[in-house]
């Protein structure tokens, strides 16, 4: 079943929150009409059916580059849309980091190559950062920032903090916080690798990070993994982001030493997994964290293997899985994944309302189990192996179907009315997938 820009796609007998039962139209990337609806070039019959407005991802890591065993655009993208996401933002602490307009630029230029999903790319925030010129390329955000030291990611002192957070603050911009302190000792198993990037530790770097923050510069605090961090951090002074793994992983779920439950922040007790969860009406964006790492890393010994774990696929089926056991419900599930983190990101909303971009996951009632080899990241393993989930059989981007029953077709939103470029940039098939932030300008055109 394909689709192009040009042809109305209807998406017929679709159950909207709230009870109503309506076609919904879309054309020219847009919902054009939500009730009865005439014959489309292209109809989906969505009766026993979960429709979705599709997710967007603000916290992945996509590697590629000196990484791409590890992960590629193409597979990472893929992957995303395979899970009901059409919208990622990548994190800048890659191979070089991403410190400099320039290399922004070509971050943007390897995404445009391979993508099948819309994107934004963060710039990084060191001693060294050029804030300004790559705010002016288009970074949609700075960070994750790093207050305590990760893969490929340099803690950053204080006096840096506070003077980035001005700059920012001065754009009306965004700085993403990886909240945690790092204890020096032996890390040779999950119980010692909670404890020496201990709960105690992510509550004082909140803390710490609030309290600098005098300039009020828009905080959006990324993966907190512990209730107390989440309540330290009182609504409207930051958002708060909390990852699947650590909604529905805990150490416990694995072998003391099994290096694939290793991830920053890490995995903690079943008892700290379960008050997480308690916090749910807190938690303003659920974000994966995609951060893939091949199994042959993940197999040396514990103390020598990186930490993180890919999860953009798994996101969204995990949470329809939880919905169908009525732990959580649909618009929580579109809150947490789709409007909030497409507000963040300038995105316009995906939803089922004329006017809204025509972003759509279509789901199946069936729970499926989640095992690797039915994934599409080049990691190829998951920490999720064998629990139950529900995958979308199509996703919709834009009014095209980029996703149907394994197949993917490459999205090409350069004629889209819903299209947020207002440069040429939209004239070239893989930039019009890219979603430039605020300060882009074209001044310099990328």
């Amino acid at each position: 079943m394909m689709g192009d820009q040009q042809e109305t796609l209807i998406l017929r007998d679709v159950l909207i929150p709230g009870g109503r039962v309506a076609d919904i139209t879309i054309r020219d990337g847009l919902v054009l009409h939500t009730g009865a609806a005439d014959r489309g070039d292209v109809e989906i019959f969505c009766q026993d059916t979960t429709v979705l407005p599709a997710g967007t991802d603000l916290h992945v890591h996509m590697r590629d580059g000196v990484q791409k065993l590890k992960e590629t655009w193409e597979s990472g993208t893929k992957s995303a849309i395979a899970g009901g996401v059409t919208a990622v933002v990548d994190q800048p602490n890659t191979i070089p980091p991403l410190i400099s307009p320039a290399l922004v630029r070509d971050r943007v230029f390897l995404a445009a190559s391979q993508a099948y999903c819309r994107f934004a790319i963060n710039g990084a925030v060191t001693g060294d950062s050029d804030l300004t010129g790559m705010y002016r390329a288009g970074v949609f955000a700075f960070g994750e920032t790093f207050a305590g030291p990760s893969s490929y990611g340099e803690a950053v002192d204080f006096e840096v903090l506070s003077k980035t957070m001005k700059q920012i603050s001065s754009w009306n911009g965004i700085m993403t916080i990886h909240a945690e302190q790092v204890t020096e000792g032996t890390d040779d198993s999950l119980t010692r690798h909670d404890a020496l990037r201990s709960v105690s530790g992510e509550v004082q770097t909140v803390q710490d990070v609030l309290n600098l923050n005098s300039s009020q510069c828009n905080l959006h605090f990324c993966h907190l993994s512990s209730a107390q961090a989440i309540q330290s951090v009182p609504v409207g002074t930051a958002t708060v982001e909390v990852t699947p793994h650590h909604l529905f992983l805990s150490k416990d779920t694995f072998s003391p030493d099994d290096p694939r439950g290793k991830v920053n922040p890490p995995l903690r007790s079943e008892k700290t997994r379960k008050e997480v969860f308690s916090c749910w009406d807190r938690i303003d964006v659920i974000g994966s964290d995609h951060a893939p790492h091949s199994i042959e890393d993940k197999d040396q010994s514990f103390e020598k293997a990186p930490s993180g774990i890919p999860g953009v696929e798994t996101m969204i089926p995990l949470l329809m899985g939880w919905m169908v056991e009525k732990k959580i419900t649909i618009p929580e599930i579109i809150q947490k994944t789709s409007t909030n983190p497409s507000e963040m990101l300038g995105l316009s909303p995906a939803g089922f309302l004329p006017g809204n971009r025509a972003d759509f996951a279509i789901f199946p009632e069936e729970y499926t189990t989640i095992h690797a080899d039915s994934l599409h990241s080049r990691a190829k393993w998951t920490p999720f192996e064998g629990m139950k989930a529900i995958f979308p059989e199509i996703t919709i981007l834009g009014g095209a179907i980029v996703f149907d029953g394994g197949e993917f077709i490459r999205p090409d939103l350069s004629s889209s009315r819903c299209d947020i470029h207002q440069t040429s940039l939209a004239d070239d098939p893989g930039l019009s997938l890219w979603i430039p932030g605020r300060g882009y300008t074209l001044e310099k055109p990328i």
